[in-house]
């Protein structure tokens, strides 16, 4: 599969000239060491792309030109991911594979028992792990929320799941219908989700899931549960 960057304004005509000259333009010449006649893929991050071809290697930039440009709708799945937040490493790593696994959107959670605190640089992180997996949509990453805020999230969503160890309910028995236009899945702390929060969410609406036998990491339940999700979906 072709390299893949991104950039703000994206040339999609056919044969236009453009010079490529972001921090990404700078990264393909100084660590990738894209030569002359490469091609390669540009993106906007909302879908839109055009594969290109470098013809003029600069200190700073690339020139290219484009062969054929078009447009990746999203899937009919929106998955939005509610992850509490974990220690810092933790919580870059799970901003890493969430974007690998291809949701929408992340919402960082301030749990009760949450010990890491939200960066600035998570929409850089979902950035960077987008161009490395390929995905032409970079998922939102947003402002943290409270407890009451992602219970009006599960109202507006067609199936929410909340995971936690203490119920016997299997993920495969909470999913009854593929006609799922909003998804909603919510990750807890290392502490785990509070009875008081879990609750909450039951009560908007939210159904509970066993995530299997083996407790995950906070940062690592979150890939697992789009994964099992989309499969019994059919969006995988």
């Amino acid at each position: 599969m072709l390299t893949l960057f991104f950039v703000v304004n994206l040339p999609t005509e056919v044969g236009q000239i453009y010079e490529f000259d972001n921090e990404d333009a700078q990264h393909a010449i100084r660590v990738l060491r894209m030569a002359a006649g490469e091609v390669f893929m540009l993106g906007d991050g909302a879908g839109a792309w055009s594969q290109v071809k470098a013809f003029a290697i600069k200190k700073k930039s690339i020139e290219v030109e484009v062969l054929v440009s078009g447009f990746q709708e999203p899937l009919a799945t929106t998955i939005t991911v509610v992850q509490a937040l974990p220690k810092s490493d933790r919580a870059k790593e799970a901003i890493e594979l969430l974007t690998e696994a291809g949701v929408d959107r992340i919402v960082p959670w301030a749990a009760s028992r949450s010990i890491g605190k939200v960066s600035g640089k998570f929409a850089l992180t979902a950035r960077e792990a987008s161009k490395q997996s390929r995905r032409l949509r970079i998922p939102e990453v947003t402002d943290t929320v409270t407890t009451q805020q992602i219970c009006e999230a599960i109202k507006l969503s067609d199936l929410a799941i909340a995971f936690h160890e203490s119920t016997d309910a299997k993920l495969s028995d909470c999913v009854s219908s593929h006609n799922v236009a909003h998804l909603l899945i919510i990750i807890g702390p290392e502490g785990g989700i509070t009875p008081t929060e879990l609750d909450a969410f039951k009560e908007a609406g939210a159904k509970v899931a066993l995530m299997g036998r083996p407790i995950l990491r906070s940062a690592h339940a979150g890939i697992a549960a789009v994964a099992a999700v989309s499969a019994l979906l059919k969006v995988w």
